[in-house]
């Protein structure tokens, strides 16, 4: 099969380099050697996410068209969101990947996939999952090792296997290739099989693997919904490989989806 890159407009070899300088996924032990942990200072000046701010987060989602909300007061149905998160959630979304941290320092949340119908807010099954080492932030700063808490559109997808049956424009291509080892010594192959990239400072409409930073380079990016390789990652969020398979099938561009995601105190304010 030929990759599926091309409908990006990035050549394989590009993308193959491009992966070389994303560090917003995956993870490294203090003294372990990983893609990410081995690029230059100035690849790594891109790690890791950005602050969480609404006009990025969720501006491109709101200017798409869609379907009316068939309850005005649908979002608030859904469980744990505080009205500042309620706000962030584009009117035409109609599903929802809602990640919960355990706590604001913790690595570890819980993954729920919502798809808005007539009789509102239904959710799929619960997954556990892995977010960064350090836990959860408003104000990323390159380096802290902290996932970004907010509202994100969900517009790309990705990996180095095929393309498993997504409705999502999807870039299949060597450029996911991970090597290496995570902070707890866990190995990181596998680990961009299938990826979503997050729509934290980057372009929408482009492959994961593109290399835009809207907000500049010390805001980060590359922050994905990927394969979790049992450990904590730089920023992402990761579930097991058969949830991602599962993700990639039920996410439709027509259905609006975003993630929503942070602890579980902060999603509720």
């Amino acid at each position: 099969m030929a990759s599926s890159t091309r409908r990006f407009g990035i050549p394989a070899a590009a993308g193959l380099a491009l992966v070389l300088m994303l560090a917003g996924c995956g993870g490294a032990g203090a003294g372990g050697r990983t893609a990410h942990a081995d690029r230059s200072a100035a690849a790594r000046t891109q790690e890791g996410p950005g602050p969480a701010t609404e006009s990025v987060v969720s501006r491109t989602a709101r200017a798409r068209p869609g379907p009316a909300p068939s309850d005005s007061a649908g979002p608030a149905r859904l469980p744990g969101l505080g009205p500042r998160t309620l706000a962030q959630i584009p009117d035409s979304a109609r599903q929802v990947v809602l990640v919960t941290g355990r706590d604001k320092n913790s690595s570890t949340s819980q993954v729920v996939l919502y798809r808005h119908t007539e009789a509102g807010w239904e959710p799929g099954a619960t997954w556990p999952a892995h977010n960064a080492l350090r836990g959860w932030t408003d104000d990323h700063r390159v380096g802290d090792l902290r996932s970004p808490i907010g509202v994100f559109a969900l517009t790309d997808a990705g990996g180095l296997l095929a393309d498993p049956g997504t409705r999502l424009p999807y870039d299949q291509g060597r450029g996911f290739t991970i090597n290496g080892t995570g902070f707890e010594g866990e190995p990181l192959a596998g680990s961009f099989d299938y990826v979503v990239a997050i729509n934290y400072n980057r372009r929408p409409g482009t492959s994961p693997l593109d290399w835009t930073r809207p907000l500049g380079a010390d805001k980060g990016g590359g922050i994905w919904l990927h394969v979790d390789h049992g450990g904590p990652t730089q920023g992402c969020v990761s579930v097991a490989k058969r949830h991602m398979r599962e993700l990639l099938r039920t996410l439709d561009p027509a259905l609006h989806p975003v993630v929503v995601m942070g602890d579980a105190a902060s999603l509720a304010r």
